[in-house]
This record gives structure tokens, C-alpha cells and sequence, in this order.
């Protein structure tokens, strides 16, 4: 696996852990892909709404903020994604959240997180 797939999965794995421990989510799918692209955790969250997570994870921030790559281009992406997850599974969500988690990973450090809920 390449450094940059690793640094992405792990990051996705720090945000998944984050969400179900400290907000109480369940996480009903991790990258979940079609044609069109892939969603990184959908999951439902204790108010039983649907939440659409964007996990951004880098090394530093050289390039920015991790957080700073959602474009709004993206944000139109992941709806459309979130459209085709539910058709896919059959189901209607009467609310549904775009959240974000911007997870940095330092060599040399402690990892860091930051949730943005309903970022978009």
C-alpha cells in the first residue's frame, strides 16, 4: 500500500473511532464507491440522521489545512454520492448532515482531529 493510501486509511480509521466513541454514531458504510466517486463513512448519529463524512487527513500542512480541500465542487461530489448511497440501499433519510473531519498526522507528533459538523 502506498504511504499516501496508508496516511489515508489510518486517518479514516482515527475519524471512525472518533465519531462512534465521543458522538455516538453508527457507521453503516466506509468507502463506499460508484461510478461517480466514493463516500469515506456514512453513518447515522443518535438524533437518527443520516451524516455524509469527508475524512482529509495529511502529514502536515504544507499544502494547508486538511480541511481547506473540501471545494465547493467536492461538497456538490459528495451530495451526489449521498443521492446515489440511498438510492442503492432503498432508503429515504428525512435529514441528512455534511460533515467533515480533518485529521493531522505529523510524523514526528501526535495525531489531531477536527469535527466540522454539518460543514456543508
Amino acid at each position: 500500500m502506498a504511504a499516501k493510501d496508508e496516511l489515508g486509511r489510518r486517518g479514516e480509521d482515527t475519524a471512525a473511532d472518533y465519531l462512534q466513541r465521543t458522538h455516538g454514531m453508527v457507521v453503516l458504510a466506509r468507502n463506499w464507491r460508484c461510478r461517480d466517486g466514493e463516500l469515506d463513512i456514512v453513518a447515522t448519529d443518535p438524533e437518527h440522521r443520516l451524516v455524509v463524512v469527508e475524512v482529509k487527513t495529511r502529514s502536515g500542512t504544507g499544502y494547508g489545512e486538511p480541511a481547506e480541500s473540501i471545494t465547493p465542487a467536492k461538497m456538490r461530489r459528495i451530495r451526489g454520492l449521498a443521492r446515489a448511497w440511498m438510492s442503492e440501499h432503498h432508503v429515504v433519510w428525512p435529514e441528512i448532515r455534511f460533515d467533515v473531519v480533518a485529521v493531522l498526522m505529523p510524523p514526528d507528533r501526535p495525531a489531531t482531529l477536527q469535527h466540522y459538523p454539518a460543514a456543508f
